[in-house]
């Protein structure tokens, strides 16, 4: 049976789809201030000429790019608006938060947790604690160290999956024959899309195929897999050099967006679910990157040394990197 584990981790909420001890699919919420299904009381700040955009100030100060504004609302007025996609972080720039005019009756709420969205789906969900081993055993693990890398191996051949301003591409790296290679790659397109939560515009650079009934072969499978899989969007056939374009709804960024973004913050809250894990008695000591030492809030550290009752003990080493970060025991 399928069903949605979930763990509320520090700074970091964790979703996996399990069936039969493997994830299907995968999400992570951070601590972002503004994030999908949130509605609040806006501001409007500027309307773009001749379109029914707009840009508005949310409650804490932060802006948003808006759509669906009636165009007799006037610059400075009060709006309630509904987030529909949270900031997305890039090289460089962070794509700020989108929202849509609230529905009638809507009133302010923030948004719904991981275990509030995904109890109205059809699979059960079930909290699980940090300390359990059910993520463990489902390979939580190895998911996050393959977002971390970009690469998913699968019979044949290996996914390199990169976020790019424009959009996600993935490319497939394998030996000949070709048509061999890109009916293999298939599954694991599919599945990566769920289990990485790759949504928005993603390009797939399959092996350019001569022949247009090798193209129609992958595109049929490949209609099948995302069928099987349950993801929902549009999708473009392979054209002469191999290039098909997937796009469906995005709300927030993906793992593999997330990690390739923001490092750091990714590594450190890694190591906080590891330290969480620990079991042996004594000080904890996190062992880690400076960087990663930078990227741990404060208030992080404090929850951690509540959730366990341990003091914390750092160990800064600019030899390790990000992604090397330990926690252990030891004596005081």
């Amino acid at each position: 049976m399928r069903e949605w584990l979930i763990e509320t981790g520090i700074g970091e909420e964790r979703a996996a789809l399990v069936e039969d001890g493997d994830i299907l699919a995968a999400r992570v919420l951070w601590d972002e201030p503004w994030r999908a299904g949130a509605i609040a009381e806006a501001r409007l700040a500027s309307r773009i000429p001749g379109t029914r955009r707009a840009v508005v100030i949310l409650p804490d100060g932060c802006e948003a790019l808006g759509e669906g504004f009636d165009p007799a609302l006037t610059e400075g007025r009060p709006v309630m608006v509904r987030v529909t996609r949270s900031a997305i972080a890039e090289r460089g720039r962070t794509k700020l938060p989108q929202v849509r005019p609230a529905g009638p009756g809507e009133v302010q709420h923030p948004a719904p947790s991981l275990l509030e969205e995904l109890s109205h789906g059809p699979c059960p969900v079930r909290p699980v604690a940090v300390h359990g081993r059910e993520f463990s055993a489902a390979g939580w693990d190895d998911l996050i160290s393959e977002a971390l890398s970009g690469e998913m191996a699968f019979a044949g051949g290996n996914l390199v999956i990169s976020p790019t301003p424009a959009m996600t591409l993935v490319d497939i790296d394998g030996p000949p024959p070709l048509p061999a290679l890109a009916l293999a790659a298939v599954p694991a397109i599919a599945t990566a899309l769920m289990r990485f939560d790759l949504g928005g515009s993603v390009g797939i650079d399959f092996p350019s195929l001569a022949e247009k009934a090798q193209r129609r072969a992958v595109d049929e499978a490949l209609a099948a897999a995302l069928c099987d899989s349950g993801w929902q969007g549009e999708r473009t056939g392979m054209n002469g050099f191999g290039f098909v374009q997937l796009v469906s709804r995005l709300e927030r960024p993906s793992l593999i967006a997330r990690f390739a973004r923001q490092p750091a913050a990714a590594a450190a809250r890694r190591l906080l679910r590891a330290a969480e894990r620990v079991a042996e008695p004594g000080t904890l000591l996190l062992t880690a990157h400076p960087a990663v030492r930078r990227a741990m809030r404060p208030e992080w550290e404090a929850e951690l040394a509540r959730r366990t009752g341990r003091r914390l003990q750092w160990n800064e080493d600019a030899g390790l990197v990000l992604t090397a970060a330990f926690a252990q025991a030891i004596q005081p």
